[in-house]
């Protein structure tokens, strides 16, 4: 008899997983035991704190793009992991947490350490799903895979009944899932490309998650060739090689001097991945309504937030990743030089060290750590008035090397530079 356990674990490596965190409970020994069977595939981190657990799988999936998996015990092992599950939420990272579950006999009787988690994690989560039947689990477990990785990126959580584990799996077999992406429109290309050669102030903000290093690359060849500004969004800042000549600053609680007045005086913004959310846009003041309606262009690949503060003037859902390979096919002949050298201008000025009280200049100390650290090295921080430091004065140079949550989650800095470690051993990891 194959057991829904092995299955499951079974479904993780034909999914390419590599690396588990964990702290072992006994709602899910079979899980554990069927590891076993895989240990030469799958890595399984064993924990001492479940917030710990989840931080490490987000850092994880921040590194990779591929989905962080954790497994908790029912219980306080859930209520311990949700701060990574909301942080994930909000940083839009592809978290998959698996939590034991009492007996489906006992379901609803308040059992010991008993939560429904499909309430507790419903708003928090792209999906939040219990599994009964123990034939189903390579399919739900193949389903929270396409539902982290599809779209707007994000976590799900998978509840499994003790019982329900050791039973049978049937005849299933798993197999590996690809995620499916939406592309952007050739004609809202053109669009852009038309309102781009009319515009005398056009800017850029980058956010989101679903980009990957050719498409980066692509984009910002592309913004150099026409000399278009690029900001980024809240902790966003290793999208763009800080030293690059169209880096205008980002747009974080403290954001770069001059960045907000500038988006201000731009007539055409095109934001791609960013959510447009409630830090980069000074809590939603950033457009007035009529501002948007008229020079905000947004792509996302998730309709929900697209229109779903202002109503822009074109909205688009695709990838970043391919909007920013179709954009950057793009022959676009004007240019803005002196708008574009203003802004690098303006961020320069923002990083150049200030006076601190005492003897520790934490803006001189992050220049510093900036000019002599490798630029593959990896910065983990995380919530509180000392993450602005390293946000402001540090220059981020290579994408997936900054590890900081959107949702402002203290504790996240330490697991998630041990995540770092673990992922990239040869390289530097600062926490």
């Amino acid at each position: 008899m194959i057991t829904a356990a092995y299955r499951l674990v079974e479904t993780l490596a034909v999914n390419g997983v590599t690396h588990v965190f964990c702290v072992p409970g006994e709602s899910y020994l079979a899980v554990l035991d069927a590891f076993v069977d895989f240990q030469d595939r799958i890595q399984v981190i064993t924990c001492r704190h479940e917030a710990g657990a989840a931080n490490m799988a987000v850092a994880y999936a921040k590194l990779t793009g591929r989905p962080g998996i954790c497994f908790v015990t029912r219980g306080p092992g859930a209520t311990h992991a949700s701060i990574g599950v909301h942080t994930a939420s909000q940083d839009s990272a592809p978290l998959i947490l698996f939590v034991g579950q009492v007996a489906r006999s006992d379901r609803g009787r308040e059992g010991f350490q008993e939560i429904d988690y499909t309430a507790m994690f419903g708003s928090m989560t792209k999906l939040a799903v219990e599994v009964s039947d123990p034939t189903r689990i390579v399919e739900i477990t193949t389903r929270a895979f396409a539902t982290a990785m599809q779209g707007r990126q994000g976590p799900v959580v998978v509840a499994l009944p003790e019982d329900m584990l050791s039973e049978n799996a049937g005849d299933r077999t798993p197999r590996a899932m690809q995620p499916a992406q939406a592309t952007l429109d050739p004609a809202v290309a053109l669009t852009i490309a038309a309102r781009l050669e009319k515009s005398a102030r056009p800017l850029m903000i980058l956010g989101g998650t679903g980009w990957n290093d050719a498409a980066l690359a692509r984009l910002a060849s592309w913004a150099e060739q026409i000399e278009l500004p690029i900001a980024l969004s809240w902790r966003r800042k290793d999208l763009l090689d800080n030293n690059h000549p169209c880096y205008a600053g980002d747009l974080s609680i403290r954001p770069s001097a001059g960045l907000n007045e500038r988006i201000k005086a731009a007539d055409l913004v095109i934001a791609i991945g960013s959510r447009l959310g409630d830090i980069p846009t000074l809590g939603y003041q950033m457009f007035s309504a009529e501002e948007a309606a008229t020079k905000l262009i947004h792509i996302h690949p998730a309709a929900q937030d697209l229109n779903r503060v202002w109503q822009v003037s074109l909205s688009a859902i695709a990838s970043e990743a391919h909007a920013a390979l179709a954009l950057s096919e793009l022959i676009i002949k004007r240019r803005w030089k002196e708008w574009r050298q203003a802004a690098r201008t303006d961020y320069e000025r923002s990083i150049e060290p200030v006076t601190s009280v005492g003897n520790v200049n934490l803006s001189q100390i992050f220049t510093f750590l900036a000019q002599v650290l490798p630029p593959d090295a990896i910065l983990a921080n995380g919530a509180g008035n000392y993450a602005a430091w390293p946000n402001r004065f540090y220059r981020y140079r290579n994408p997936r090397t900054q590890l900081a949550p959107t949702s402002g989650a203290m504790g996240f800095g330490f697991p998630a530079g041990i995540a770092a470690k673990i992922v990239h051993p040869e390289r530097d990891v600062i926490a």
